[in-house]
């Protein structure tokens, strides 16, 4: 059974409108892709497990707050969930600044 999660509109980030723009590369999600959304404003993984009529139905697999701590569980979802995601609520995930600098670099 699939769990019902109203995700967040993804908005400057949208997968789907970046590829509206620039069609290069866009490609369905297959088996085994990791996808991203937001949902709380927390950033969910879901590892696609099948791809129909523009949603991908997979496993959560991830869930991270804004300062990269992992969680188990946020609201009603937790790692391990079954999900649709629709192809416009997919997100880009923004980086982080600790992600951005380069190790021994200020």
């Amino acid at each position: 059974m699939h769990k019902h999660v109203e995700w967040d509109d993804p908005g400057a980030d949208s997968v789907m409108r970046h590829y509206e723009r620039s069609p290069q590369g866009d490609s369905e999600p297959g088996p085994g892709d990791i996808l991203s959304a937001r949902y709380r404003g927390k950033v969910v993984r879901i590892k696609v497990e099948a791809y129909v009529n523009g949603t991908s139905i997979g496993q959560v697999v991830a869930m991270i707050s804004d300062g990269g701590k992992r969680l188990d569980a946020l609201g009603k979802l937790s790692i391990g969930d079954t999900v649709r995601l629709p192809d416009a609520m997919r997100a880009f995930e923004t980086r982080r600044d600790e992600d951005e600098k380069a190790p021994g670099k200020d």
